[in-house]
């Protein structure tokens, strides 16, 4: 036994039934774990940070159109119903396959009979990670805090600026990187800027701003149907935004992002160009593929490693084709369910976990007000106002709770009534991070992550 982990923190008695350790309190760490509270299994939910958050509607958070406790929720809360259950916040740094242990950060450590990884994925600079500093990445609060911060301070100085190409540059904001998250960060910053702080300023024009989509492939939103990100483009730019495509980032700075060699001054950089999944591969001693991820049966038990799973993000898992299934919400909440519904009748009655079989609901983006795209699958397809509508629907109803259903519809009914957002504030979590660029981009681990990756 390391000794240096030897602190039995496990929260409570087991009482001979059969403890189930879950790495992380996403969608698929918490639909694993809802799914196990009906049966008589131990379970333990372990998540550096007290709450639930709903990545897809972050950046809204980061756009001031949400609050973070609009679309966060104590993990506690999500769970209480369930009396076997236990949630202990702290940081997962490696696990001990041999004595069956996940060891924490600090001395302590909590055994298991089963070992379920859902600890997700950030953000990849393509190993430029210099660049987070100036470019972070949407994946946390604190990331979507210091994004609001940027493009609303970006407004304040350039109100009081007399140089013209400064106050062009206070209010230029680029996103690097076509997906869902970066089509729903333009349109949403193009939407602020237009409409909510127009009438706001009196030194500067804020429907002048600028807002600029960078993709290097050849198109926007390549994982939908090539109609729909032609409509999604053309939804873009008659809101303003500028779509370049076939444009990769050749450096990010402090002042800007550097193009075929020119620099493109900005204020504000948001990265969503790729992900890379936590380093959960490390804790357990397998070759993570070329995204990080850990290759998992059709059972989604890890290969060759007994009683340890892996799901969402954090898995390399095949569709019925061969083909790695896509880093999406659904694909994670739907993983876990399967999981946590056959995993007691594995450790009870010894029946093997059937093959996970993912059902594909859809694929969709919001692009700007009142218009979404929606791809069913199967060449149906779906765009404009009653995408829109179906879009908030989804979103509203996968909300954990009442009370975050009934605040969202309702700020979402008001904002699209009167074209203001309420939460319009400049914080940040420590004085030393007053200028909001100094703010630090989130890390890998068993927080939800999601970028244009992890979708409804």
């Amino acid at each position: 036994m390391d000794d240096a982990h030897s602190d039995d923190l496990t929260p409570a008695p087991t009482g001979g039934l059969p403890h189930v350790v879950i790495v992380g309190a996403g969608f698929g760490g918490l639909a694993c774990a809802q799914a196990l509270g009906r049966h008589p299994v131990r379970v333990t939910v372990v998540d550096r940070h007290n709450y639930h958050l709903f990545v897809p509607l972050l950046y809204q958070v980061a756009t001031a159109g949400l609050s973070p406790a609009d679309i966060a929720e104590p993990i506690r809360k999500v769970l209480r119903r369930h009396p076997r259950i236990d949630v202990v916040m702290g940081e997962v740094i490696g696990v001990d396959l041999s004595g069956r242990r996940v060891l924490l950060a600090g001395s302590g450590h909590i055994a298991y009979d089963q070992l379920v990884l859902a600890t997700g994925s950030a953000y990849t600079y393509f190993g430029h990670d210099d660049w987070a500093a100036h470019a972070p990445g949407l994946k946390s609060i604190a990331d979507a805090r210091a994004i609001r911060a940027r493009v609303l301070r970006g407004f304040e100085q350039a109100e009081i600026s007399r140089d013209a190409d400064e106050q062009r540059r206070l209010t230029t904001t680029v996103i690097v990187g076509g997906g869902p998250t970066g089509v729903e960060m333009a349109g949403a910053i193009a939407e602020l800027a237009n409409w909510s702080l127009q009438r706001d300023f009196r030194n500067i024009d804020p429907r002048t701003a600028t807002v600029l989509l960078i993709e290097a492939g050849p198109r926007i939103l390549p994982a939908f149907p090539e109609p729909l990100a032609d409509y999604s483009r053309r939804k873009l730019e008659k809101l303003g935004v500028t779509v370049r495509t076939g444009a990769p980032v050749e450096e990010v700075r402090e002042d800007g992002v550097v193009i075929a060699g020119r620099l493109c001054p900005a204020n504000v950089i948001v990265w969503g160009a790729g992900i890379k999944a936590s380093p959960a591969a490390a804790w357990i001693g397998v070759p993570p593929d070329r995204l990080g991820r850990i290759a998992v049966e059709a059972d989604l038990s890890v290969a060759g490693i007994e009683r340890v799973y892996a799901i969402g993000d954090t898995a390399l898992s095949l569709d019925e084709s061969g083909q790695p299934l896509p880093a999406l919400a659904q694909v994670a909440k739907q993983q876990g369910l399967h999981l946590g519904r056959h995993l007691p009748l594995l450790v009870g009655d010894g029946k093997a976990i059937p093959p996970f079989r993912f059902r594909n609901r859809g694929n969709t983006a919001v692009v700007g007000r009142s218009s979404a795209i929606f791809d069913f699958g199967g060449g149906r397809q779906m765009k404009g106002w009653l995408a829109w509508i179906l879009w908030a629907l989804i979103h509203v109803y996968l909300l954990v709770s009442f009370e975050k259903r009934l605040l969202v519809s309702a700020q979402w009914l008001w904002r699209w009534a009167t074209y203001q957002r309420g939460a319009r504030l400049i914080t940040w979590d420590t004085p030393s991070d007053s200028d909001p660029r100094a703010a630090p981009s989130s890390q890998p681990g068993s927080e939800p992550k999601i970028p244009d990756h992890r979708r409804i």
